[in-house]
This record gives C-alpha cells, sequence and structure tokens, in this order.
C-alpha cells in the first residue's frame, strides 16, 4: 500500500501538527492500535496521521469539558481519546481515498460504547459527544484546508469537505447508537447489571426492600458499611482492581465486600464492618487511588459512606498540586475540604478573597501558609509549631509576622474563615490559589 490521495485531495497529505514540538501530535502518542495506526501511515504518511493524533486529543477534551461523564479520570479519558483519534483518522482516509470502501466506523470507537453502557451513560449523551466531537473535527479539517488549498479552488473544497463529512458522521452516529442498542440489551439481562442497578437504585434514594436487596448483592445492608471509590492512572484490569479493593476492605476489618465496576480502571465498593473500632491504614498496591468514606450503619450509612468517597476522590481529582497520587484517602481526614470543593469556583473564590498576597505562588508562601495553618491549630503556640516543623522558634514568629502582613490582619481575625481557606489551599492547590 502506498501513499496517496484522490485527485483534488492532495492537500490532506501534506497535513501535519501545527506544533511540530507537541509530544501530544506524535506517533508514540497515539492511541489507536498500532495495526490502524500502521494501515493509515501507509495510506496517508505519518505527518498526517501525527496531525489527526493531535486533533483527537483535542476532541476528546472538548467532549469531557462539555460531558464529563464520557471521560473523566485517566483511564477512561484514555478510552475516550481512543476512540475520536480513530474517528478523525477514519475520516481522513475517507476524504483522501473516497472508493477504498472503508467502515464509517473503526473497531476502537466501538469499544468504548460497553463502558458507555456500564457506567450508565445515556444514548443522548454519547450522541451529544458524538455532535461536539464532529464540530471540532470539522472545523480542524476546514481550517487547513484554507490554509493548504490553492485560493480558486478553497471554497469549493471546504463545502465538499463540508458535505462529506456531514455523510461520515452520520454513518458514524448510526452505527454507534445501534452498537449501543446491542450492548444495553445485552447488559441489562446479565447479573452484573441487576446487582448495578440495585446499587444504583439504593444510591438514588429509591424504596428498595434491604433483604431483597441484600438476596441480590449478596451482601447484607442491615450491617455497618465501609465505602471506598477506586480508581486508576492507567487501563488496569477490572478483576486486578476487585481484588485490590476486597483486599483493602478486608485489612480494615471488612467480613464481606461488595465491588462493583463503574468503567475502565474505575470502581465502587462497600466492606461490611463488624461493631467497634476498626484499622483505618492498610497496603495500597502500586497504580491506584483510594477514597474512603467514614463507617455507618444500614442502608441509610451505605448511602452516606459512598457519598463521602465519591467527595474524597472529586477532592483529589480535582487538586492540580500533586494530591492526585497514589494511595488512600480518608474523609474524616479531608472532610471541610472534601464538602468545600464541590464547587470549585466559589471555594478559589473564597481562598483568594481570605488569604489575600498570602494565596501567592512559591514555594516560600506555601512555607508561610502551612506554618499559619499549624499555628492556628496548635492554638498560637510558638513552640509546638517549631516541634511538628522542626524549625526554630524564631523560624515560626517570622513567619507567622510575615503571613499576617500578607493578609492585611492579624490571626486572630476570621479565624475560622481563615483556617478554612488554609485547609482548601493545602489540599487543592493550584486549583485555588
Amino acid at each position: 500500500m502506498v501513499t496517496r490521495a484522490v485527485a483534488g485531495r492532495e492537500w490532506l497529505l501534506a497535513l501535519a501538527p501545527r506544533d511540530p514540538r507537541d509530544p501530544r501530535a506524535t506517533l508514540d502518542h497515539a492511541a489507536v492500535t498500532a495495526a490502524s495506526r500502521g494501515d493509515a501511515v501507509a495510506r496517508v504518511g505519518p505527518a498526517a496521521v501525527c496531525w489527526a493524533v493531535g486533533i483527537g486529543e483535542e476532541m476528546a477534551e472538548r467532549i469531557v469539558a462539555e460531558i464529563p461523564a464520557l471521560g473523566s479520570g485517566t483511564a477512561p479519558f484514555e478510552k475516550l481519546r481512543s476512540g475520536t483519534e480513530a474517528s478523525v483518522l477514519r475520516a481522513l482516509l475517507v476524504l483522501a481515498q473516497p472508493d477504498a470502501g472503508l467502515s464509517p466506523i473503526p473497531p476502537e470507537s466501538l469499544d468504548g460504547v460497553q463502558e458507555f453502557v456500564r457506567r450508565g451513560v445515556s444514548l443522548d449523551g454519547v450522541l451529544r459527544g458524538i455532535r461536539l466531537g464532529h464540530a471540532h473535527m470539522t472545523r480542524s479539517f476546514l481550517r487547513d484546508c484554507e490554509d493548504l488549498v490553492a485560493p480558486d479552488r478553497v471554497a469549493a473544497e471546504m463545502a465538499s469537505v463540508t458535505d462529506e463529512l456531514f455523510v461520515y458522521i452520520d454513518g458514524f452516529a448510526g452505527a454507534m447508537t445501534r452498537e449501543y442498542l446491542t450492548e444495553y440489551d445485552r447488559w441489562t439481562t446479565s447479573a452484573a447489571a441487576t446487582r448495578a442497578q440495585t446499587v444504583r437504585a439504593i444510591l438514588a434514594g429509591e424504596e428498595v426492600d434491604p433483604v431483597a436487596a441484600g438476596r441480590v448483592l449478596d451482601y447484607d445492608l442491615a450491617r455497618r458499611h465501609l465505602g471506598l471509590t477506586m480508581w486508576t492512572g492507567s487501563a488496569a484490569a477490572d478483576v486486578g482492581l476487585q481484588r485490590a479493593a476486597a483486599d483493602l476492605l478486608r485489612a480494615r476489618g471488612a467480613r464481606s465486600a461488595l465491588v462493583v465496576p463503574v468503567g475502565a480502571g474505575q470502581l465502587w465498593a462497600w466492606g461490611s464492618l463488624p461493631p467497634g473500632p476498626f484499622p483505618t491504614t492498610g497496603p495500597v498496591p502500586p497504580g491506584l487511588r483510594v477514597a474512603f468514606g467514614s463507617a455507618g450503619a444500614g442502608v441509610d450509612g451505605f448511602r452516606r459512606t459512598h457519598a463521602e468517597a465519591q467527595r474524597v476522590e472529586r477532592l483529589r481529582r480535582v487538586a492540580s498540586s500533586g494530591a492526585d497520587v497514589d494511595g488512600a484517602t480518608d474523609y474524616d481526614d479531608v472532610a471541610v475540604a472534601a464538602l468545600l470543593a464541590g464547587d470549585v469556583g466559589a471555594a478559589r473564590d473564597f481562598v483568594r478573597r481570605e488569604l489575600g498576597e498570602l494565596a501567592g505562588a512559591g514555594e516560600q508562601a506555601a512555607d508561610l501558609r502551612t506554618t499559619l495553618l499549624h499555628y492556628l491549630v496548635a492554638e498560637r503556640s510558638l513552640i509546638t509549631v517549631a516541634g511538628e516543623l522542626h524549625i526554630a522558634r524564631g523560624t515560626v514568629a517570622y513567619r507567622v509576622k510575615r503571613a499576617e502582613q500578607l493578609l492585611g490582619r492579624s490571626a486572630g481575625e476570621r479565624r475560622l474563615e481563615l483556617h478554612t481557606a488554609l485547609v482548601l489551599a493545602r489540599e487543592l492547590g493550584d486549583a485555588v490559589l
């Protein structure tokens, strides 16, 4: 197979990333299979394929910004990116070689349908994502068409490309709809779906018979529960995650566990705890991020511990200062920040208003905030803070004084608000500073 394009479409072979140094627009960064990538390179050349790789990632980012459910989290985003990248490549090949008999929908795009169904993403949501992606892809083709095609032909070529991409995306949407409905029928008749639907009904506050639901789930809803959410930075196998979740819950004293996969590299889980205190530590396998709720009894406790775990997960995902790293976080350790992080914009405004210049970037400002937070917690004891931070008492006094200068007020004024803002700054970092 040789690099070629139908007469008049040679400009497609000249497509290339606008920034050749962009690491996201390279063959090594491609999300499609090696076979798909190799076939595309043979048909239109490596530069055009790199262009498609970059546009595919932009599409995925645009879609997730509007519809987070389609790709929130690293593994789900990579699954979505594989589909968007594949669709750009297929559109490129269809435009360049319309007589090649290529299907309008590549296999990588179909792969994401199963996950969408299992995560409860509606067909309307999937189709809206397709429309958003199509709009971005069309703009990208037309932008480069205008740059690469001779002025006397560009208007006619842009009109032709627009029409052909509309036909392409119409076929794409139709194939995705058929695949979604087929997978939905398959999933809703499976035992796993019944368990997942039962859990979602409980979490949604629907009236359920705890005994009957417990039989479906093989889990006693009347006992005390510890909920967790788990996610990973890579598309790890669900079975590996399920084993890890069960092991973590057992390490915290759980006698039985309920694990519900909710997408690639993501799951929810609950452990049934005996009365009394339980361990709050346990080894977390490398590559895994875990958010724990606090223990709660009965159906209400089942819901509450899960809601708390989700707040912690959101806190860690939102944080832009390296907080979303491997390991476990307990709700009791970050409860205030987790509650306030539900509206990041409001939290950002609050932190900046309360801290003023103390919300600045850099290591020096971070040291001042850390020292001031310890100072407030220690009831303004310089000796206690010096021991906790392993610095001289005079250094503590200097930092507190400097922090108050940046605040424009004493640390004793609006103490609750100041304490809260410092906690948010510590947990969310650059997202609120």
